[in-house]
């Protein structure tokens, strides 16, 4: 990626997909070159949330909302220390941000830290593009980068895909950091950072968990040696196909019966742990407004997502594992795709969503506490 801070402003900007469909527009943010897969978020806020999100490494975020920037950036709800996303994709930014906390406008930010954008395109259009082609490889072009839509189409589809892409450690801590609990600690947790966001260490925090969360490359013995009450295994980008490392840590972890819990990634881990195999949707699921349903109580969450793979298991059926035995526990209820899991003779289960949403959605929050209710069972 090459970019330049300078004339954002003013400089034409065109994404090239890499079916040969072209947008043109005028850069936002840096100018200069980007590349990832196209992917589009529905989610009407918390976009200051989704850039920072770990998750979105190398993926150019489309939102699906026409107006983008209103309430500008503030300090206090990045999830990371800096914006994941390889581009940006919006409709119409705001003029002038507005909002007590803003400290400064989201093109100023993605300024800053050389995120490559483009505005003023039909981000409608391109959305249903995507669901009818499939999520695929993208580049934004502004200033010295703009050539020939060829020229620029062959260097689309040069950029890796994310097929087979092994990511989680280039985001996840390279140091082991705790977070403390808040107010009487109950429980030490140890979190596999795979792309961890930071309001999930927080939401334990606030349940009486001290929580270490430990490199993507952590040992088994590395997890025990803080003696964890519980084993958290975070979200994260890539392909779980490549994840042969944590899924051996999550072996162990099931093999000692601790208790366990995993989002997102974590919950593709689970699936292949147990021996299901994960495949790539055709478009993912990306936004804050995903109805799931918790089948154990029939109860219908909205729900936060970003997942461009999922689990294969049986949706009708309870499968027999070297755990024991496991069923589907979460189901999307727009396509059927996997949402959850839980092994009925051992104390694990994992979503495929984020409970911590601090944009929102908060209907998920109460997984927070079965993982604690899990703690204290194995404790009793």
């Amino acid at each position: 990626m090459t970019i330049s801070t300078r004339g954002a402003a003013k400089a034409p900007a065109v994404l090239v997909l890499e079916d040969g469909r072209a947008f043109r527009g005028r850069a936002y943010g840096a100018v200069g070159e980007t590349f990832g897969e196209a992917v589009f978020s529905t989610g009407m806020t918390g976009y200051q949330e989704t850039l920072t999100d770990p998750s979105y490494h190398r993926q150019v975020v489309v939102m699906t909302a026409p107006h983008v920037g209103n309430t500008g950036v503030n300090d206090e709800d990045p999830e990371s220390k800096r914006i994941w996303v390889a581009g940006y994709v919006v409709r119409d930014p705001a003029r002038v941000p507005s909002n007590w906390r803003s400290r400064r406008s989201l093109d100023e930010e993605l300024t800053t830290q050389g995120v490559v954008g483009i505005s003023g395109i039909d981000t409608r259009a391109l959305t249903r593009h995507l669901r009818e082609r499939g999520a695929m490889r993208v580049g934004i072009f502004s200033g010295d980068a703009l050539a020939d839509e060829d020229t620029l189409l062959a260097r689309v589809r040069r950029a890796p895909e994310m097929t087979g892409a092994d990511l989680s450690a280039e985001v996840a801590t390279k140091e082991a950091y705790v977070v403390p609990a808040i107010g009487t600690k109950k429980f030490t947790v140890a979190a596999v950072d795979l792309g961890i966001k930071g309001m999930t260490p927080h939401r334990m925090a606030e349940r009486g968990i001290e929580v270490h969360v430990l490199p993507a490359t952590a040992t088994l013995e590395e997890v025990y040696a803080v003696n964890p009450d519980g084993v958290f295994f975070s979200n994260g980008p890539g392909d779980p196909s490549t994840a042969d490392h944590p899924v051996s840590v999550m072996r162990g972890v099931l093999e000692r019966k601790t208790p366990l819990f995993g989002i997102c990634f974590g919950n593709q881990i689970l699936g292949r742990a147990l021996g299901f195999g994960t495949y790539k949707l055709k478009y993912g699921h990306r936004g804050i407004n995903q109805p799931v349903q918790d089948r154990s109580t029939g109860k219908v969450e909205v729900t936060a997502h970003n997942h461009g793979f999922a689990v294969d298991a049986p949706l009708d059926q309870v499968s027999d594992t070297a755990y024991g035995r496991a069923e589907v526990s979460h189901v999307c209820l727009n396509d059927q795709v996997v949402e959850g899991l839980q092994l009925l003779d051992r104390p694990a289960f994992s979503v495929q969503y984020h409970p911590e949403a601090a944009a929102g959605p908060h209907d998920a929050a109460y997984l927070f506490d079965r993982f604690v209710s899990l703690m204290e069972g194995q404790r009793a």
